[in-house]
């Protein structure tokens, strides 16, 4: 299979800032589009926070040229799709349809971020779908613990520390105005990305984008970089009763290395070996499979535009907290002390490496490699050099990353789980 690289991929800035990218495949009659734009909940208050992803979801909900039901109707008619999220730092957004109809579905895209009105009827109902799913998460105990986790792990006023969806009294409080005013003040094309991977032709898409989004104006939006994160001087714990419960989830971690930081690589060659090969890697070996603490335990490593979180997470019993806490402890201390043995070292890489090629079978995976080498400024050559940057990869340099990210004896945790 040729993997994708700058022999085969189209890169074009437009004058007001969009970065453009497209890879023909033409073995497949379908083209997918993905991309993002800086209009995320960084870019929120505090008190009105789940904001950016409430705009971001009422999108969809109506423009100048469309109704709801015209652009569902449209979309339903060719059997195509589109979608906007928000996230942390960027509002997500994709698209799928045949090669023929990705002017339809550019220009249903571009619609819903050029020109929302926010219908008063439709917010509201959106507004009791996000209160419903904050209610549902109130009672999930691996959400909770997920979310206590990163009040832990940051400083106070850290954005990380508030949940991109938001909070029952936020949301509540947010108004049509607020929506309005967070989309005249952050939805410019400054900053925006667009891949398109599929049947079509370089020349022909790039134009089609040009026609609908060159025109868009790019004043008056300033990109905020993620703040840093210090490292854990010592132990933050906090556990949230949920009442009915009969299993305990704990999220035990760290803020971890940004995407772009130079050892990012080899943290996640770690945390491959720490939490994901095989059946969840040393953990789901140690505390699941041989001391049978945990009904799943793992470990992930998020990157990101900023120190995104280095976490151990497990589902146990309540009478097994205290065990597995030790038990997750003991494999981040043997991973911090000890190096890595060579077998173990080239089984996990062999396993990095050889996962590439089946990320990159759909063009949804090459469009989803694609929008991450233009956001952490990897270079279009990356993912051809990715095996020799893997495999470059040796024992110490895998230590020092635990050393740096990882403490058994100073992390946050949080549980919840029953009384």
């Amino acid at each position: 299979m040729s993997i994708p690289g700058p022999n085969d991929i189209l890169r074009r800035e437009l004058p007001n800032g969009i970065v453009v990218l497209i890879r023909e495949n033409h073995a497949s009659p379908s083209v997918v589009v993905n991309g993002y734009l800086a209009a995320g909940a960084i870019y929120e208050r505090a008190e009105q926070a789940g904001l950016a992803g409430f705009t971001a979801d009422a999108l969809m909900r109506g423009t100048i040229n469309r109704s709801f039901q015209r652009i569902y109707e449209e979309l339903e008619a060719v059997g195509a799709s589109v979608s906007i999220s928000g996230g942390m730092h960027t509002v997500g957004f994709g698209a799928k349809s045949l090669a023929e109809d990705l002017p339809l579905t550019l220009d249903i895209l571009a619609d819903a971020l050029r020109h929302p009105t926010f219908p008063v009827e439709e917010v509201e109902k959106l507004r009791g779908e996000l209160l419903t799913d904050l209610e549902e998460r109130a009672h999930d105990t691996r959400a909770m613990a997920s979310l206590t986790f990163f009040e832990l792990a940051y400083p106070q006023d850290h954005p990380y520390t508030r949940s991109p969806d938001g909070y029952v009294e936020t949301v509540g409080k947010l108004t049509r105005d607020d929506l309005v005013e967070f989309y005249l003040r952050n939805y410019t094309p400054q900053g925006l990305v667009i891949v398109i991977v599929g049947a079509v032709e370089s020349g022909v898409a790039l134009r089609q984008v040009e026609d609908i989004f060159g025109d868009w104006d790019s004043s008056g939006h300033a990109i905020i970089p993620p703040p840093p994160a210090p490292r854990l001087a010592q132990v933050h714990t906090r556990t949230v009763h949920i009442p009915g419960k009969t299993q305990t989830d704990l999220v035990l971690g760290y803020p971890g290395p940004a995407r772009t930081d130079p050892d990012f690589l080899d943290a996640m060659v770690c945390n491959t070996i720490l939490g994901v090969f095989g059946l969840m890697g040393r953990l789901g070996e140690r505390v699941r499979d041989e001391q049978g603490l945990a009904y799943y335990s793992f470990s992930r490593l998020d990157g990101g535009p900023g120190p995104g979180p280095w976490r151990v997470i497990a589902g146990v019993n309540p009478s097994n907290v205290e065990r597995a806490i030790e038990s997750i402890r003991a494999e981040i201390r043997r991973i911090c002390e000890e190096a890595v043995p060579e077998d173990e070292l080239v089984d996990n890489k062999a396993f990095i490496t050889g996962s590439l090629p089946l990320r990159l079978e759909t063009n949804e995976g090459v469009a989803q490699a694609i929008v991450n080498m233009e956001r952490y400024k990897l270079g279009l050559d990356y993912l051809q050099r990715y095996a020799e940057l893997i495999n470059e990869i040796d024992a110490a340099r895998v230590q020092a990353a635990a050393r740096r990210w990882l403490d058994p004896d100073a992390y946050a945790l949080a549980i919840a789980g029953p009384p």
